[in-house]
């Protein structure tokens, strides 16, 4: 098959919403359709071991969050899919960022009873400034919910985008009847008990009008339904699949993940509208996916996806090109030739080796202890992919060994977990003391409990009173020494060697600012 049929077959997307409004169960669900699972392993209850598919870290399993973006690859009507399913926990922001980095299209679940919240904002924020297109799956509809209509509001309203549903719900909660698919002209009737395996039944319904929809959905329901459409058609202009690919209208569908209804209908139509692999851009010039030479980056870093065989897997995004099995490619950074023999393609945390990859694919290499967070493999071009960044920590502390016959096996573990981009550590210049620095307070105890079960260290924490970290430069070498010189107490360097002011308050960093104005202060660790 040529490179560009291969590249037009397939979708790259990530999945992401405010934790709890049902992430993993779509992800879950959207897999079972595609045949990639048989029977979903229910998210909700603890009880039942087996979990989700797509939490397969032990901690996720024991919290029911998810942690770390997870990737998973299936086929659906000769469509090739990659999901990635994001952490929704705000501690976690970070990871999921990065990822927007790697998708070409998002599907944004919002709770049906909550509607919009704080965190969904936030990642709508990051898919505007790259202009990603998002469908919206409104979720949870067999509880009571929110007016569709008040939700598409809102949802317009608060992402800021305009909205067009694709599906319309017919009531909520106990009374929840189904969807009517405005997209394919059918109606999903809804049956309440939870069905774990991809089958639903559906009607043809080309003529909303005809008598035989009382039948279904009983008289009154009928009339709502007749109503809301006509409001739909009146209010909302027809979708315009260009205005989606350009990320200013969000199709809208209805259902309940967990009960598996409305996520076909989402599914169907997403393969038919969502953008194949779109170019990337870098420093120097825009990489088009259909060029022939293999060009891809490192947007995450997992350490022990075995917890038996301590393996790092770099997941790297194929921008251009055909990846192959043991063929050389250029590691940028390093400026060395690499290749390798195992690379591999994800179903969450079962692996298989391939021999190709194209555009729009993630492939898993194995790392020992090489790569980084942004870095690129070409076929001999010297390029950087740009917009994958850390930003500035909010959360301070010392860490400290609490098991000295395990230096070692300590140092070992907070190495690898800051490659992976969990947190970040920086090595105070006036002690020598170690400061990790994080978004989030739940990464604390991540990080505690995966130095203990997966390294075997354990580490305790001690408070410090940092108000924010900025990278530093400048190029007036002398005020950057005197500037060093005098904040010696406030200064360190991070992983990479580049300096870094601790900032203990609000007020000094704004002086520090003022006086220094030589001096560039980052935010994020992409300057």
């Amino acid at each position: 098959m040529a490179l560009i049929d291969e590249i037009t077959r397939r979708r790259t997307f990530a999945v992401i919403a405010h934790p709890d409004a049902g992430k993993t169960t779509l992800t879950e669900k959207l897999l079972l359709f595609g045949g990639a699972i048989h029977v979903a392993g229910a998210v909700k209850s603890n009880k039942i071991k087996k979990g989700a598919t797509s939490d397969f870290m032990e901690i996720e399993r024991q919290r029911g969050i998810s942690v770390a973006t997870s990737v998973m690859g299936f086929n659906y009507k000769d469509v090739k899919i990659n999901i990635l399913d994001t952490p929704g926990h705000e501690d976690f922001a970070e990871d999921t960022y990065r990822t927007l980095t790697a998708v070409d299209s998002v599907i944004i679940v919002i709770d049906g009873a909550k509607g919009v919240e704080a965190q969904t904002l936030k990642l709508m924020n990051v898919c505007r400034m790259r202009s990603t297109p998002v469908i919206v799956f409104v979720n949870k509809m067999d509880r009571p919910c929110k007016d569709p209509f008040d939700l598409l509001d809102e949802i317009e309203k608060e992402l800021q985008i305009r909205v067009r549903p694709l599906a319309f719900p017919i009531s909520s909660g106990d009374t929840f009847k189904g969807v009517y698919n405005i997209y394919e002209k059918n109606l999903s009737l809804f049956t309440s008990d939870e069905r774990q395996t991809a089958d639903a039944s559906t009607v043809d319904f080309s003529d909303i009008s005809s008598p035989e929809l009382d039948d279904y959905i009983t008289p009154s329901y009928a009339k709502q339904l007749r109503e809301d459409l006509e409001i739909v058609e009146g209010i909302y202009d027809d979708f315009d699949r260009q205005a989606y690919l350009d990320g200013k209208l969000a199709p809208v569908f209805f259902g309940s993940a967990v009960n598996n209804f409305g996520v076909r209908e989402l599914l169907e139509c997403f393969i038919r509208i969502a953008p194949s692999p779109r170019p990337s851009t870098t420093e120097s010039r825009q990489i088009e996916p259909s060029e022939a030479k293999m060009t891809g980056f490192i947007f995450k870093i997992h350490a022990n996806m075995d917890p038996n065989h301590r393996d790092r897997i770099a997941f790297m995004k194929i921008c251009s090109g055909t990846f192959e099995r043991n063929k050389n490619y250029l590691h940028v950074r390093s400026g060395k030739q690499l290749k390798f023999s195992s690379p591999t393609a994800f179903m969450a945390e079962k692996k298989s080796v391939i021999d190709f990859a194209y555009p729009g694919d993630i492939v898993g290499l194995h790392d020992t202890g090489t790569f980084k967070i942004g870095d690129t493999f070409t076929e001999g071009e010297k390029l950087k992919f740009t917009g994958i960044p850390s930003f500035s920590p909010e959360l301070f502390r010392y860490i400290e060994n609490a098991d000295p016959m395990k230096f070692k096996q300590l140092a070992k573990g907070v190495d690898q977990l800051m490659d992976e981009g969990v947190a970040q550590l920086f090595t105070s210049s006036l002690n020598g003391r170690k400061i990790i620095g994080t978004v989030g307070q739940l990464q604390f105890e991540v990080i505690q409990y995966r130095l203990e079960h997966e390294y075997g260290a354990k580490c305790r924490w001690e408070p410090i009173s940092i108000y924010k970290a900025c990278w530093i430069e400048s190029d007036n070498q002398e005020q950057l020494a005197d500037f060093k010189r005098r904040k010696h107490s406030n200064m360190a360097v991070d992983k990479h060697g580049r300096d870094v002011f601790l900032a203990d308050t609000s007020y000094a960093l704004a002086l520090a600012q003022e006086n220094f104005k030589d001096i560039r202060f980052h935010f994020t660790s992409e300057f």
